[in-house]
This record gives structure tokens, sequence and C-alpha cells, in this order.
């Protein structure tokens, strides 16, 4: 069974509290359960992991690596425009593909978070899809050939 672990960085946490607007009215909790509903039909083991703390995600990360990880999916909030240490990480771990997801459109938004520094590490950048975007990477994550 493939095993892939959705990671969620900084202020994920506040999801259905923050900029309702930009994000929506569901929960963080609303999220994972939205995952796990759209993925029934896939063999694959799912973990969650949320931190506001880029160490804990690089140490997840890593974790991941040495825990036979199938799969990456990887939404580090702000910190993808800025966090070479998420761009390290992920790279260090480069034999388990990462799908880099955001639930709003990056590209449309402030001239700072149009780019992305962890992008590049990643097998793909799923954007502007809202909860569906999470959904869409683990189906290409189970498409990929090495998991």
């Amino acid at each position: 069974m493939k095993k892939i672990t959705v990671i969620n960085g900084v202020n994920l946490n506040m999801l259905g509290i923050r900029e309702k607007s930009v994000y929506g009215e569901q929960t963080y909790q609303g999220l994972c359960e939205y995952i796990k509903e759209n993925i029934r039909d896939l063999n694959v083991a799912i973990e969650f992991f949320q931190s506001n703390h880029e160490g804990a995600i690089v140490d997840k990360l890593q974790e991941c690596y040495f825990g036979g990880c199938s799969g990456i999916v990887l939404n580090p909030g702000a910190h993808t425009h800025y966090s070479y240490a998420l761009y390290d990480a992920i790279k260090s771990i480069s034999p388990v593909p990462v799908v880099e997801v955001h639930i709003s459109d990056i590209s449309a938004r402030e001239e700072f978070r149009r780019v992305s520094v962890t992008a590049p590490a990643c097998i793909a950048q799923i954007s502007g899809k809202g909860f569906d975007g999470y959904v869409e990477a683990i189906r290409l994550l189970c498409e990929q050939k090495q998991i």
C-alpha cells in the first residue's frame, strides 16, 4: 500500500478563520476529512501533519524519507516564498516525490506570493484549486512509477 503524507505549513491550522474570501469557510479538520473522503478509491494510507514552525516541517520531511513514505503533498504556506531550508530539505529527500499545493492561486495574489522558492524542488505545483488541489496531488503521486 502506498503511504502519502500531507504536510501543511504556517497558518493552515487557521483555515475557516483567516481570510475566508481567499481560503474559504472550511476548517483544517474539514480539509483533512475532504481529502480522506475523496481518495477512498485509492489504495493509499494517508497521514496529515501541520506545523507553524519551519524546522518541524524540515524534520517531518526527513522523517518521511526515513520512514518509507511513498510521496508527499506539501503546502508550505508563507514559507513557500522564502524558505530555502525547505527547498534544501525537499532536494535532500529527492527519491521521495513531493507535490507543492496551494489553496489559492498564488500567481494572482500579491507580488511577493507569486514566487515559490520551493516549487523547483518538487515534481509539480498545483495552485488555485482549493481543497481539490490536494486530491489532484495525491492522484498524481499515485501515478508515479517510483512509488
